[in-house]
């Protein structure tokens, strides 16, 4: 049976998918993220447990794709403005637990009787959170927006700058052990148009063809994948590997008003996509080999799981936090990531870093992701349960703890999706009387407009849990739609349910108003959980009675 599989290569993937479809379910049943069910898929479809994965070719090209996506996505998060609107706390929470990290786990690696470069190696990766994983679980506790899911969130940025710094070494040693004198300088010199083609067209291009593309959104998530595979395949031929120009593709994207749309659909296709990548990564394990590196991997574990909470923990409390505040966001770090995986692979390709020490920390991965997620998500109890022995690190001054906790309220008081004659009207009311208001449109004309008129406005879609995930909702007293009916795929009741079932899960508790062009339509948005109607042609008509009758007051209209 198993040779007819992996004869045929669709036979070969359609059983692959099906083997990451049961094991998800399983993870799913334990609570556990997708990437523990990943590397699982990869391990037992390698050679060592059921042999599946023998299309090399293939699954490579799907890895490399996943990759190259995933940095895309990266990259797409490090617009200059919010990298300069980080706040103290993240930078040196996050600076401070890199650079712990990879001190103390280049003594462990040194202790545990690996060379210099292989300890350096595994010190950095260890020093990698899984972003996916920490925002998903924040999420679903409703504590992404508390003090200490934003300062992870923040120190999460840190590290992904950090990220894409180690790629940049990486690509540069490569660089130079493949090429010398006048060939270097030819990649130097071919990156250094790529960046000054990159420039410019950030500067000229990103913002005009993004705001077309957008008038069709399955064209602006085509778009976004060839970008992202365009400028990998441009890295590659220059020299400097496909996980940079994946991350210059993203980059350069990153400061677009289509930035978070992007993110949000091209979430479903990275996950997919990396199931190829550590479906490659198992086939290329050796559980035997590894087996001699269990004690490594608990040692390295340990450390991650105990260690780097208590690194973080310790930065906060020396910065003025409360030990609760500093305890429950180092948990956030007690695992390592896809990209530490992917950073060891790096250094396997260039011949720095022997297999078997990627099976070693393939295998702190499923260890510290596995247990992290148990730990996240009955944090609350872990803490109570350690509270006295805690409370050496709380300290006496706490202003930090003040200052921060101002800063952690929420952007914006109102939130209007839909920003066309009705809805634009309405936030125009709502800053004039003092309120802080943020729009979301669908219509790239309507996103520039706005702007235009000072408004602040972002492009995305209502419908679409992914997107809404990404703004600023929990602190929001009002969520208003005013989407004209035509806008969206689903009928205009539909599309204000599925918005309501996705703010009830982020656990939204201020109100909800929508708008109504008919008395059917009133009775139904009520059905559907809306707190109040409004009827804009009913309710002007009310008003243009009682002006003309003189009641009325048109002096605010002029």
């Amino acid at each position: 049976m198993n040779e007819i599989i992996t004869s045929n290569v669709f036979y070969e993937i359609a059983a692959l998918l099906m083997l990451a479809a049961g094991i998800g379910f399983v993870g799913l049943l334990l609570r556990q993220p997708l990437i523990v069910s990943f590397i699982a898929v990869g391990i037992v479809a390698g050679p060592s447990v059921l042999n599946l994965a023998q299309s090399e070719d293939q699954i490579n090209l799907l890895a490399q794709l996943g990759i190259a996506v995933l940095l895309f996505l990266v990259g797409l998060k490090l617009d200059m403005r919010l990298v300069r609107s980080l706040g103290k706390v993240a930078v040196v929470t996050g600076l401070g637990q890199v650079g712990f990290t990879s001190a103390i786990g280049f003594v462990i690696g040194i202790a545990l009787g690996y060379d210099p470069v292989t300890s350096l190696y595994v010190a950095v990766a260890l020093t990698f959170s899984s972003t996916i994983i920490i925002v998903k679980l924040l999420s679903d506790k409703r504590e992404i927006d508390s003090l200490h899911g934003r300062v992870a969130l923040g120190f999460l940025i840190v590290q992904d700058i950090v990220v894409v710094v180690s790629m940049v070494v990486l690509a540069t040693i490569g660089v130079g052990q493949a090429g010398e004198g006048s060939g270097l300088l030819q990649v130097f010199l071919s990156s250094l148009a790529m960046l000054a083609a990159t420039a410019v067209f950030i500067r000229y291009l990103a913002g005009p063809l993004t705001d077309r593309l957008a008038r069709s959104p399955e064209l602006l998530v085509s778009f976004a994948i060839g970008w992202a595979t365009l400028f990998a395949a441009a890295g590659h031929f220059l020299g400097l590997g496909k996980e940079l120009g994946g991350l210059l593709a993203g980059f350069s994207l990153a400061s677009t008003p289509v930035r978070e749309a992007i993110s949000a659909r091209l979430a479903p296709l990275r996950d997919f996509l990396l199931l190829f990548f550590f479906i490659a990564l198992g086939a290329g394990l050796d559980l035997a080999a590894i087996g001699g590196k269990v004690d490594a991997a608990i040692i390295f574990s340990l450390f991650v799981l105990i260690g780097n909470p208590l690194i973080v923990l310790v930065i906060m409390s020396a910065m003025g936090f409360r030990q609760r505040t500093g305890f429950l966001a180092g948990l956030t770090v007690a695992q390592i990531s896809e990209f530490s995986l992917i950073f060891l692979a790096m250094g396997v390709t260039l011949g720095h870093v022997m297999p078997d020490v990627l099976g070693m920390v393939t295998l702190v991965g499923l260890i510290t992701i596995a247990a992290s997620t148990y730990m996240i998500t009955y944090s609350h109890q872990i803490h109570a349960r350690l509270d006295p022995l805690l409370a050496r690190f709380e300290r006496r001054v706490l202003n930090a703890e003040e200052k921060s906790g101002a800063a952690t309220k929420a952007e914006f008081d109102v939130i209007v999706f839909g920003i066309g004659r009705f809805g634009s009207a309405l936030a125009h009311g709502l800053c004039d009387s003092g309120q802080r208001v943020l729009a979301v449109d669908f219509d790239p004309e309507a996103v520039r407009e706005a702007r235009g008129h000072g408004f602040e406005v972002i492009y995305g879609d209502a419908t679409d849990p992914e997107f809404l995930a990404h703004l600023p909702i929990a602190g929001a007293t009002w969520v208003v739609s005013a989407l004209p009916h035509h806008q969206t795929g689903l009928s205009h009741v539909s599309a204000f349910e599925t918005l309501t079932r996705a703010l009830s899960e982020m656990g939204y508790r201020g109100g909800v108003a929508a708008t109504a062009l008919s008395p059917r339509a009133l009775e139904e948005y009520r059905n559907a959980g809306a707190d109040i109607v409004f009827q804009p042609y009913r309710d002007g008509a009310r008003y243009a009675v009682l002006s003309l009758l003189g009641t009325g007051n048109t002096e605010e209209e002029n």
